[in-house]
């Protein structure tokens, strides 16, 4: 279970680190944060005490297309984002390098 840096940030803001695991749970509750992120600060191992958001953030499993500030329709779009069917990979459109751009030519430096 993957979770968002952005609804962990949101969830836990005004916290007062050094917090205990059960102090963050609370405090989620308060903030009235997401099922899934509730879900993962649970299942976070307890430790004496956390002494800030980063700690928190490596006891848990952050969702990396999260971390690259990929939304869910980025990625919905990504998946179903493709070339057209029986298009070999060289034969696709691409953006044309900026130095034939501005030269007119590629001098091979």
């Amino acid at each position: 279970m993957a979770v968002d840096r952005a609804k962990l940030r949101a969830s836990l803001s005004g916290v007062d680190f050094p917090a205990d695991k059960d102090q963050l749970v609370a405090h989620a509750e308060a903030n009235e944060a997401d099922e899934e992120t509730l879900a993962a600060l649970r299942a976070m191992p307890r430790a004496d005490e956390y002494g800030n958001l980063t700690e928190v953030g490596r006891s848990l499993q952050l969702d990396p297309a999260a971390e690259a500030g990929q939304t869910e329709a980025d990625k919905a779009d990504q998946n179903t984002g493709r070339t057209a069917d029986g298009l070999a990979e060289h034969e696709t459109e691409t953006a044309s390098n900026p130095i034939v751009e501005e030269l007119g030519y590629n001098r091979g430096s």
